[in-house]
């Protein structure tokens, strides 16, 4: 069950695939429909296990931003989602505690309420509360055990009554870290870009380039296909031809599994246009590259999704197709680091 909290609300403290795709001949009703599916939701939604309270955000974000999680105290959660980055951190490969770096890249944290369970790139995590102690116990990543963190916040008095806060009690729990870094990373919805102007009725705020873009998304580029619905994700796992070798994605926890070989969680395109470079291993650097690359249908082979095949897309709609996924983009974020508990 999911609780719903108004974005108003969050804002203040901080669909459905389609069914045709547009061309030419599709009627005005047609493209309304379209153009609803992407429309954004008034609220976000929180597990009943897991409910919202501006407590729990609050202690959240204070985690979120403290360098304590990490064994050096060098790395924090928004070293690799910072939101001055859209919730990223622009890397090819995130880098942790380790110099070398992750073998993947930090994904976005834009819209993360809205993702279909499992999680992450290869889906091994089962909800966004199990995320939490991931990055922190990898030693690659943050490079902490969960006692020493415990011990760490138990030390900070204001950080007990931060829990306290949140919980009723100052106990310091991974369960309690889990839930308040969850509730936080809940409230990070994508800003207004020009895209939802328009859906709103705004006929200027796109150009005619985006907007025939726009249907080519829809219709011969196949984009919607994957990136549906107002978080431009249908939180599904897809080969789209890349990844080589070992780089075997979802298909690590399900090896008889043809169609998942290869297949990674589909990304959201929210603020696409800042967060190059591109991929599950950051190997596509522009969006120029990333279109030129479905354009070209990727490898072919059994476990490919079947919505990836060659295009062959026009020069002129190209650009239009990359003028459309600017508009995705909203203004960007000031970012605030909330006062730490020392």
């Amino acid at each position: 069950m999911r609780l719903w909290v108004g974005l108003t609300l969050l804002a203040a403290l901080l669909p459905v695939g389609l069914s045709f795709a547009l061309t030419a001949a599709n009627t005005p009703d047609d493209v309304a429909t379209v153009r609803a599916s992407y429309r954004r939701p008034d609220a976000v939604p929180f597990p009943s296990r897991n409910p919202y309270s501006e407590a729990k955000s609050t202690l959240g974000e204070m985690l979120f931003f403290d360098p304590l999680l990490s064994r050096s105290k060098t790395h924090s959660c928004a070293s690799c989602h910072n939101p001055g980055l859209s919730w990223g951190d622009g890397l090819p490969r995130a880098i942790g505690e380790d110099p070398k770096g992750l073998p993947i890249r930090a994904p976005t944290l834009i819209d993360v309420a809205f993702f279909d369970q499992p999680l992450g790139w290869d889906g091994k995590f089962r909800d966004l509360e199990s995320v939490a102690f991931g990055p922190i116990e990898n030693p690659m990543n943050l490079n902490m055990t969960e006692a020493e963190l415990i011990s760490r916040l138990s030390a900070i008095p204001a950080y007990g009554e931060a829990f306290a806060r949140a919980f009723g009690d100052g106990a310091i729990t991974r369960p309690r870290i889990e839930a308040s870094l969850a509730t936080f990373e809940r409230s990070i919805v994508a800003g207004e870009a020009p895209f939802d102007r328009w859906i709103r009725g705004d006929d200027a705020a796109i150009s005619p380039a985006a907007q025939h873009g726009f249907q080519l998304f829809n219709g011969k580029a196949r984009c919607a296909s994957c990136h549906s619905g107002p978080s431009f994700s249908d939180g599904s796992f897809q080969d789209i031809g890349t990844a080589k070798g070992n780089d075997v994605g979802r298909g690590r926890y399900f090896p008889n599994s043809v169609k998942l070989r290869h297949a990674f969680k589909t990304p959201t395109l929210r603020d696409v246009a800042r967060r190059g470079p591109y991929m599950h291993d950051g190997s596509v650097a522009t969006l120029e590259d990333v279109i030129e690359l479905y354009d070209k249908g990727g490898i072919d082979r059994p476990s490919r999704s079947p919505d990836i095949r060659p295009l062959s897309l026009t020069a002129s709609e190209k650009k239009d197709l990359i003028a459309f996924l600017q508009t995705l983009t909203a203004a960007p974020q000031v970012a605030v680091v909330p006062r730490l508990p020392r």
